[in-house]
């Protein structure tokens, strides 16, 4: 790219999309890959019906990257256009490196480490899409729409057991265990590296287990994957204009 440079761009460049490490230091967040329906439970619960034939994906924006530090409860401003907002909590991997067509092997050499995260969901507009149709961009790919807690490096291990769970105002709304997944870590990260050139800064959401539902402002959101660590978040009301 020409001008790599500030002072040769036309506009001020937007700030680098980023998530907290544990003990220190920032994740650059280069793309966002999400699996749908990587839970048995959740994929019914949508009325879909599960299966190993391929994952089904979408992504999010870098900068939709809601970054909430270790022992901080972020602060999610109610999105605008819905009215159906929807929790789903998510182990996130992040990646220190990639490829193409990657065998499973050389997928988990690529792992940096973990978090945990929140595929927030206006669910009237997926519905919505999903009755025409359409993407789901609009549901899934607003702002703020991807808060990640602080990273553990955890360089080159895969995942594959720990209990993952999401509370609402202290009451048990999802719960489920990493070892319920229809498709592994590392079988996510090479089929991504199928249809895209993955590379250092790529957070990939892993699924969500089975109870999502809806949030209102003045709600407290607290998710964990165990190993891995903690989400706090409150959701607000939207500023008055």
């Amino acid at each position: 790219m020409a001008g790599t440079n500030d002072d040769k761009f036309v506009l001020a460049p937007a700030p680098r999309a980023a998530v907290p490490v544990q003990g220190g230091g920032w994740f650059p967040v280069r793309r966002i890959f999400c699996v749908a329906r990587n839970y048995e439970a959740h994929a019914r619960e949508m009325g879909a019906d599960p299966s190993r034939e391929a994952p089904f994906f979408f992504t999010k924006p870098a900068d939709a990257v809601l970054p909430v530090g270790s022992g901080e409860t972020g602060r999610l401003v109610y999105p605008l256009a819905t009215q159906d907002l929807h929790h789903e909590i998510e182990l996130v991997v992040a990646l220190a490196a990639g490829g193409e067509n990657l065998t499973a092997e050389q997928a988990r050499a690529c792992i940096w480490g973990y978090a945990v995260g929140l595929d927030m969901t206006r669910r009237d507009l997926q519905a919505e899409a999903k009755a025409k149709g359409r993407p789901w961009d609009s549901a899934k790919a607003f702002d703020d729409a991807a808060p990640v807690s602080a990273l553990r490096h955890m360089p080159g291990v895969e995942l594959s057991r720990g209990d993952i769970r999401l509370d609402v105002n202290g009451e048990l709304r999802q719960r489920g265990d990493l070892g319920d997944m229809i498709w592994s870590v590392a079988e996510v990260i090479a089929y991504f590296s199928r249809y895209f050139r993955l590379q250092a800064g790529d957070l990939i959401f892993t699924g969500t287990p089975e109870g999502v539902g809806p949030v209102r402002v003045g709600d407290q959101l607290r998710g964990a994957v165990e190993g891995v660590g903690t989400l706090a978040l409150e959701v607000v009301a939207r500023p008055q204009q």
